[in-house]
């Protein structure tokens, strides 16, 4: 059974476009206009394992805001979709990833109960055309649409591209780890029987 995800959102502000591969890691595409962001992505599916085809075009004129956030929603939309019933999936993910002198810890809970902490002060405001602030905004998009959990701590760390890096990372791994298979799982990990 493919986990796989295709997704497109159409606003007066955007066009996205989606497409995500939980299994079938290797072709990574991400074309958003805003370079930083673009890393941060790619980042991300590699870390996690993933397929990940990003084409996003947004009002990049007047700021980078509405492509990333729109990105969230959509990735997250993907992702809910791509796991179906959830059946045997780890649900739980957690990751510690140092980038240089920066660390993060990312814990996932797939719950279907959207909530996001996150904790780290970016000091840089703009990295080239990427709003530093805007990575929190990318993650309670994701958070909220792909109906999880979600914990980001940058424990420490001085450079905001480090810090950054070292989030985005940590999430790919929590991610994998969350959304692994286990055979020895009946059904849905929760006794609720669904999430």
């Amino acid at each position: 059974m493919s986990r796989a995800a295709r997704i497109e959102r159409k606003t007066g502000e955007t066009n996205i476009l989606v497409s995500l591969d939980l299994d079938k890691q290797g072709l990574i595409d991400i074309h958003t206009g805003i370079g930083f962001f673009d890393h941060m992505l790619t980042l991300l599916a590699k870390h996690g394992r993933f397929g990940l085809m990003v084409k996003a075009q947004g009002d990049i004129d007047v700021d980078a805001h509405h492509t990333v956030e729109d990105v969230g929603l959509v990735l997250g939309e993907a992702l809910d979709k791509a796991l179906g019933q959830k059946k045997q999936i780890e649900r739980f993910g957690h990751a510690l990833v140092p980038m240089d002198e920066s660390l993060t810890r990312v814990v996932i809970d797939l719950s279907g109960r959207p909530y996001l902490v996150f904790r780290g002060e970016l000091m840089t405001p703009m990295l080239g055309n990427f709003e530093t602030e805007l990575t929190e905004d990318f993650f309670q998009a994701v958070a909220v649409t792909g109906r999880m959990n979600l914990h980001i701590e940058n424990m420490y760390g001085r450079n905001t591209h480090h810090i950054i890096e070292s989030m985005f990372k940590a999430f790919g791994r929590a991610l994998r780890q969350a959304v692994t298979i286990n055979k020895e799982i009946e059904g849905v990990n929760s006794t609720k029987g669904v999430i």
